[in-house]
Parts: C-alpha cells; sequence; structure tokens
C-alpha cells in the first residue's frame, strides 16, 4: 500500500534534503580548503604561514587568525600556528586568548626562550592594562590616561628596539624616567639600548639600578648576568692575545660572539681587536682584510679600525711578494757575510750550465738567486725591503751591468769539472766570475 504525502509533508522533506545537500556542501569545500594542511605537506604550511604573513602587513587580523584556526583544527599538533596566533592576538589586546595560546605552544616547545618573552611582555601590558581599568572604575580618569599612555610609549620603545633604532629608543625611555625614574621596564629596555650601542658601562648601571629596585626581576637579572658574562669572555680574550695565547684567545672570541650573534657592534669590536681571528692567528691576510673591511663598514667612524685594517692590507701585500730570505735560505737577521755565502753556495748549485739536464728551471732559478742577492746584498735595498717598500725586482740578477756579487774588485774563476758544455749559457754564463 502506497502511502499519500501531504503538502506539508513534502515540504518538510524537501527542507530536509535541501539542508542535507548544504551541509555535504559545507563539509566538502572544508575538506578542499583543509586538505593541504591534512595532508602536512612542507610546501603546504609555508604557503600557509605566507598567507598570515601577507594579512599581517594588509593589517586583515581576522582573515590570519582564521588561517591559524583552521590550521590547528586540521593539525592540533602545528606549534608555530599557536605561537603566530598568540603574537598577533597579544597585539589586539585580546590578552586572555593569548596567554592560552602561548601557553599551548610552551607546552610543545618548552623553554622556548623568544616564547617564554612574549609571554613576560604580555603579562607586563595586562598589569597595566589592568591598572588603567582600576583607575577608570575608581573614577580617577587622570592617572588612568597617565597609564595608558605609558603602556603605548613602553610599546613604542619595544618597536624602536626591534627595528634597531637604539638612540631613539634612548630618548623615549628618558621621557618615562623623568616621569618615573623606578620603572623597571624603562630602566630595562633602556639599558638594552646602550648594550646594542655598546656602551656596556652605560647599561649595566641601568640593569643595576632596576635590580636594586627589584632584586628578583627576571629579564633584569637575565639581562645583567648576560652582559657579565659577555664582558667576562671579553676580557679573557683579550688577555689571552695579549700573552700570544691566540689560539685560546680565538676560542674566547668564538664563545663570547655565540652568546648573541645580533650584538653587531661588539661584534665589529672583536673583528677588530683579534686583527680577524686573533691577531691573524695563520697568518690569514686575505680573511683579516675581509673582516676588518666588515668591521669598518659597521663602524665607519671608527679610525681605529681603520688603521688596523691598512696594516692588515700592508701585511697582505708584503706576503704577496717575494721573500728573498727565503730564497737565499737566510734568517732576516743574517750578516752581509752570511748572506754572501749563501748566495756563492745557490749560484754554483744552479748555475744553468750545471744543470743541462733541467736548464730551463736553473735558469729562472739563478735569477731568482741572483735578484734576491742583488736586493740583500746591498745594506740601502735591504733596509728599504725590510721597510716594506715596494722595490721592482724586474732586470735585477744577472745581466749586462757588470753585476758583481761579491764586490771587493776581486775576481775568482770556477772552472767546473768537464767544462760547460754547449759554449755558455746565453747571456755571458760561460764563465762564473766572483
Amino acid at each position: 500500500m502506497r502511502m499519500k504525502l501531504c503538502g506539508s509533508d513534502l515540504v518538510a522533506c524537501r527542507g530536509f534534503l535541501y539542508t542535507v545537500l548544504v551541509l555535504n556542501f559545507v563539509l566538502c569545500c572544508n575538506l578542499v580548503l583543509l586538505q593541504p594542511l591534512v595532508d602536512g605537506k612542507p610546501g603546504d604550511t609555508a604557503a600557509l604561514f605566507e598567507r598570515v604573513s601577507q594579512s599581517i602587513k594588509g593589517k586583515k587580523y581576522n582573515e590570519a587568525l582564521a588561517d591559524l584556526a583552521a590550521a590547528i583544527d586540521a593539525d592540533p599538533a602545528l606549534s608555530e600556528a599557536y605561537w603566530r596566533r598568540a603574537t598577533i592576538l597579544r597585539q589586539l589586546c585580546r590578552y586572555e586568548e593569548s596567554e592560552k595560546s602561548y601557553k599551548k605552544f610552551l607546552e610543545m616547545k618548552p623553554g622556548n626562550s623568544a616564547a617564554e618573552k612574549e609571554l613576560s611582555q604580555l603579562y607586563q601590558a595586562q598589569n597595566a592594562l589592568s591598572s588603567a581599568n582600576n583607575l577608570f572604575e575608581s573614577g580617577d580618569f587622570t592617572k588612568a590616561l597617565e597609564n595608558i599612555d605609558k603602556v603605548a610609549k613602553l610599546l613604542k620603545v619595544r618597536l624602536l628596539l626591534a627595528s634597531k633604532d637604539y638612540s631613539k629608543a634612548i630618548s623615549e625611555t628618558g621621557y618615562i624616567l623623568k616621569e618615573d625614574e623606578g620603572d623597571l621596564e624603562a630602566l630595562l629596555l633602556r639599558g638594552r639600548a646602550y648594550y646594542y650601542l655598546a656602551d656596556h658601562d652605560v647599561a649595566t648601571r641601568h640593569y643595576q639600578k632596576g635590580l636594586r629596585l627589584d632584586p628578583e626581576h627576571g629579564e633584569l637579572k637575565k639581562a645583567y648576568f648576560g652582559l657579565k658574562n659577555l664582558l667576562k669572555k671579553t676580557k679573557n680574550a683579550e688577555d689571552n692575545a695579549s700573552k700570544g695565547k691566540l689560539r685560546l684567545a680565538v676560542e674566547e672570541y668564538k664563545a663570547a660572539l655565540a652568546l648573541d650573534p645580533n650584538h653587531t657592534a661588539h661584534k665589529s669590536t672583536f673583528i677588530l681587536d683579534c686583527r680577524g681571528e686573533a691577531k691573524l692567528l695563520v697568518e690569514d691576510w686575505e680573511g683579516a682584510v675581509a673582516d676588518l673591511k666588515s668591521a669598518a663598514e659597521k663602524s665607519p667612524q671608527d679610525m681605529s679600525i681603520r688603521e688596523t685594517l691598512m696594516k692588515a692590507e700592508r701585511s697582505l701585500t708584503l706576503s704577496q711578494r717575494k721573500d728573498w730570505y727565503k730564497i737565499l735560505g737566510v734568517s732576516k737577521t743574517a750578516s752581509i757575510s752570511e748572506i754572501k755565502k749563501a748566495y756563492k753556495k745557490l749560484a754554483l748549485q744552479w748555475h744553468p750550465d750545471k744543470n743541462v739536464d733541467n736548464r730551463e728551471e736553473a735558469e729562472a732559478k739563478f735569477r731568482e738567486i741572483a735578484a734576491a742577492y742583488e736586493i740583500l746584498g746591498d745594506e740601502e735595498k735591504r733596509t728599504r725591503y725590510d721597510n716594506g717598500e715596494d722595490i721592482d725586482d724586474n732586470g735585477v740578477g744577472m745581466g749586462g751591468g757588470g753585476f758583481n756579487p761579491f764586490g771587493g774588485g776581486q775576481q775568482f774563476t770556477f772552472h767546473f769539472e768537464g767544462g760547460f758544455p754547449g759554449g755558455g749559457f746565453p747571456g755571458g754564463f760561460g764563465e762564473f766570475h766572483f
């Protein structure tokens, strides 16, 4: 038996089917939109965060929060989504929601210093806003306005520090401390500004003043002891460098730099002090010049860096010229008689007519030996060479000017056994006169 449906039943049935259809459509859309996140492909996650970043730049915070919420729904273990959501909510002064997201992130990434720092800043802002609300409720509108104004100023200082405008940050915190010299956050932020300008003494004084007011202030303690550790390692490095313990100096410098890689002003000072790896530890002249150029670019007004750079460049130039002492095999303190003796020995050893099997190599070596003696055997030229002057060695050595390396007006003729075959060496090497 067939049942007959009345008109109202048909309407209800159609409504039900329509609702099912709509819900199915929404479900399909959600699956399509969230599938990349479910798949967990790194590229999809990166695309999501890029979209969030673009939304923030366009001040479309609700869109950014919606994307992050969808990401968390699809993958509750996506820790970075919680952090980004917490940051946006904090900027929107939605402190309770922000706090929950920070805590969720720290559950997944316990001990993350950046997140802990942001959460601490959130609590400070939360307390300031709470104080302003309490003042408002009590009818003290003037103080409530002052409190809100201070919160805005401190936020501005944090933004200035983030953008590395340290001088402006010092100026802004100066206004706050003029009104309340015991403002702990202003002391902390001003100390950080001086710290990043490498004015460590002033930074220390700000931290110490804050800690005298509140010995248990977490961020002030961390900043103070962090700076103290940095200065200790710097001092150790300088002491080791002055004692000639250069390898230890390098280790201390690197350890100090690792404490805060963002401290570029102090990093430049390190580069200066160690002359590029502790006074050119391994005579890496090119590396030293590169480091000092980097330091000079960061501190263009620092003339001491410029002077050290010039010395390093001179050392590089000297390293690229011929070492005449090494060619003759004598020390830099050798006497003229020792130089003559070394020349005589090498000249006999490398005379081209005595090296018929490798005449080309012997000729080049013989000329180099003669050039070395022409400079080191002459007191004036030797002094200029020792002083780093550029002496043109083109044409020195053998050749047409009657060069007599041993001087004294005497001539000595050496006749090697068997003679010099081939009629002598071109340029007058048939007989070798001393």
